[in-house]
């Protein structure tokens, strides 16, 4: 049996929350269970009790899973998380993913999958329920690639960063220059270093080419 205290369930509806917090109390039976009925109550509390596995549904008042998810992925909390949902569809999985999530099932199986998912997630592993088996391998090549991204902004000092992002937003080397306080000829160096530590060519429009093809990718990274 693995073993962790504490496990919090996020859904908003009462007779699903209680049919999995009785199969998972029966199952670790010495964990504490937290329940939270909205995104907002799930976040407060996921930074307070700091739980081993979080477990959210998509569909919540207030705050939905996702930005619950990707809030705990920006401020570093220590918990995984497995989003339990009735949506199906490849891009939702794709964005849980992205968003943070270690896990995702669908609520029509998580009698029988809940279980297997916890265990693997705590060992450092994805899961995806064996009915969106299918969609597992491209999400996972979107995951790498991420974090191949987080890395590589990870190289980049704070004024590249900054100039990273007004870049992305359409700003031009002279608008940097002077949102900075900084020269022109500066901002130019900044994307010239930023093309070298992200292997681009050295072209004036490689970057903003760079940012245009990886803009959904970027948006699931914390630092940018």
């Amino acid at each position: 049996m693995t073993d962790f205290t504490k496990l919090l369930i996020a859904d908003d509806h009462p007779i699903f929350r209680k049919g999995l917090k009785d199969i998972l109390q029966d199952y670790f039976k010495d964990a504490k269970l937290i329940e939270c009925t909205n995104g907002s109550e799930a976040i407060e509390n996921v930074r307070k009790e700091i739980p081993d596995i979080t477990i959210l549904d998509i569909n919540m008042p207030e705050m939905n899973g996702l930005d619950v998810c990707k809030q705990i992925l920006k401020e570093g909390i220590n918990t995984k998380v497995i989003i339990l949902t009735m949506y199906r569809e490849k891009e939702m999985i794709k964005k849980a993913v992205l968003s943070g999530a270690s896990g995702y099932i669908l609520k029509d199986n998580a009698v029988d999958e809940i279980i297997d998912c916890i265990k693997m997630v705590l060992r450092g592993e994805k899961y995806i329920g064996t009915s969106l088996a299918p969609y597992y391998d491209q999400v996972n090549e979107e995951d790498k690639k991420k974090q191949g991204l987080n890395e590589a902004i990870k190289s980049l000092s704070q004024a590249e960063l900054k100039t990273l992002k007004l870049v992305s937003q359409n700003r031009t080397s002279k608008e940097i220059a002077e949102l900075l306080f900084l020269s022109e000829k500066t901002i130019e160096n900044y994307r010239s270093r930023i093309c070298q530590k992200l292997g681009l060519p050295p072209r004036n429009n490689s970057l903003v080419l760079w940012i245009n093809e990886n803009k959904d990718l970027l948006s699931f990274i914390s630092e940018f």
